[in-house]
């Protein structure tokens, strides 16, 4: 905790030099300030032209535009330095090229192909032809309705590895669940286990130490830290790996909402009862997670040359509907994961069902809400009862209000916190991941889904939601709007939302 903080600290100190250096300049320049600053305005200007043109969602990109034109000098430096930092990292440029090489690996069953081809307004077409993730067929799926049941099974299929085990997580805490899981990596390791284990360096900055791959590697554990936060020159704190991802063998794979670290499993209580999830996957979707794993890994550790020789080939698992793992990248042109939410929304006929910790969303999501809950879909979104942050969650309940007054139910969990990311619609989809309901998940983050269409699991992941709504508080419109104070700060905080 003690060496995390340090590093924060150094971050911060090298943020401040950075803004101190323009302000020298401005004060102590002032014969030639006319000229640097007809020079910052203009390139200022140029900068917003650029935003503009290459803007996903002018939305998430208004604050900077905003702060750019107010203060051209430190706005103009701001963006420079951490808004456009995706530019200036090798290591997401390598990313890019090895996401676009590594779909090699990524191909297509002809005859799932032809039957997506039939089915021509369905979210797989999307998902299939624009993002090029494979759609799969012959999986067994498993829900779990809670961290803590989720980390049993973990467990169990750790002992059971034979080959491999890719772990990739935001954050990594020691405490009972690592030190458990470690105990069973150090032993697999020993025995001739490959095991890698990659975490994101900003998401560890207060639960490990800074040469953590190194001590890993002395317990015969491969580790890479994602994006390494470095205290000079190159701060790109906005963009973190939050996948959380887990492949044994080739056989087994996880993913959800929880991180290794004790209160995702309530041996801990930090915020009520944490309330989040996992699903397991037996099947050829296991592929998917390996390659996607693999890309990222290669990105920092050129380990391998070919990929198949993890892939695992499996027998009729017989499942009679359709699963489809996928990735969302600040890296692309694709808002993978606000795409799949909008396709659920829009295509929705009797009710959504969604969990969400944050509900921060752009004028997209919040007209898609809102026109499916006025053309008659029953739309609940449970939200946290006790929040973790509570700047961000005043930011979430501003969206109440005008949420409520369409008609969308809001309901507040009474227990605790709710860390989960689900979609559930219609008893026909459901998408389960890491991909919360805000700008950094939407647009700023490297994260993971698994969507599903006709599988017998949705039922399971309904009645989770369906037992949460009954432990929690459905808001009345009243509750929804708050006090004009509190609405002005809310409002305030509605403008720099896409920055927090």
């Amino acid at each position: 905790m003690k060496l995390g903080f340090r590093r924060l600290i150094i971050v911060i100190f090298s943020f401040l030099l950075q803004i101190s250096f323009s302000l020298y300049i401005y004060l102590y320049v002032g014969e030639h300030m006319e000229i640097i600053k007809a020079l910052y305005i203009t390139i200022s200007i140029v900068i917003v032209l650029g935003i503009i043109k290459r803007s996903k969602n002018l939305s998430y990109h208004l604050p900077w535009i905003i702060l750019i034109m107010i203060s051209p000098i430190f706005g103009g430096l701001l963006y420079i330095t951490i808004g456009i930092n995706l530019r200036r990292n090798k290591a997401f440029s390598k990313i890019t090229k090895n996401t676009i090489k590594e779909k090699k690996y990524l191909v297509q069953d002809e005859n799932i192909a032809l039957e997506i081809e039939k089915r021509r307004k369905s979210k797989l077409k999307y998902l299939y032809d624009y993002c090029k993730y494979l759609v799969t067929k012959n999986n067994n799926l498993k829900y779990y309705a809670s961290g803590e049941v989720a980390y049993e099974d973990i467990l169990k299929d750790l002992k059971k590895a034979k080959k491999y085990i890719f772990m990739e997580y935001f954050i990594i805490n020691e405490g009972i669940m690592w030190n458990s899981i470690l105990e069973i990596l150090e032993e697999k390791a020993s025995s001739g286990v490959e095991v890698r284990v990659m975490y994101d360096d900003m998401g560890c900055i207060h639960t490990l130490p800074n040469d953590y791959p190194k001590i890993l590697g002395e317990k015969g554990i491969k580790c890479v830290a994602f994006n390494p936060v470095k205290p000079f020159l190159g701060i790109f704190m906005n963009n973190r790996d939050h996948r959380k991802i887990l492949v044994i063998d080739g056989e087994i794979a996880y993913t959800g909402g929880i991180n290794i670290s004790d209160e995702y499993i309530n041996k801990v209580k930090r915020f009520g009862y944490w309330k989040d999830n996992a699903i397991r996957v037996i099947g050829d979707a296991v592929w998917s997670y390996t390659v996607m794993f693999l890309t990222m890994w290669n990105s920092y550790s050129k380990d391998d040359k070919d990929y198949t020789i993890y892939k695992h080939e499996f027998d009729n698992i017989e499942e009679n509907g359709y699963t489809v793992p996928y990735g969302d990248t600040p890296l692309d042109d694709e808002v993978t994961g606000e795409d799949v939410y909008l396709n659920i929304i829009n295509q929705a006929k009797k009710y959504i069902y969604i969990y969400t910790p944050y509900l921060i969303i752009d004028n997209n999501m919040q007209n898609a809400l809102t026109l499916a809950s006025k053309r008659g879909v029953d739309i609940r979104i449970i939200v946290p009862g006790i929040p973790d942050k509570k700047v961000i969650y005043s930011l979430t309940q501003s969206y109440f209000a005008p949420l409520a007054a369409a008609g969308v139910k809001i309901y507040k969990y009474t227990p605790g916190f709710v860390h989960s990311k689900v979609f559930v619609s219609d008893d026909k989809v459901a998408t389960v991941g890491t991909i919360n309901m805000d700008y950094r998940s939407l647009y700023l983050h490297f994260e993971c889904g698994l969507y599903m269409e006709e599988v017998d699991v949705i039922k399971y992941i309904k009645k989770d939601l369906c037992d949460a709504i009954d432990r929690s508080h459905l808001l009345t419109k009243k509750e929804a709007n708050p006090s004009i104070i509190k609405a002005i700060w809310q409002s305030i905080l509605r403008l720099f939302a896409p920055l927090l």
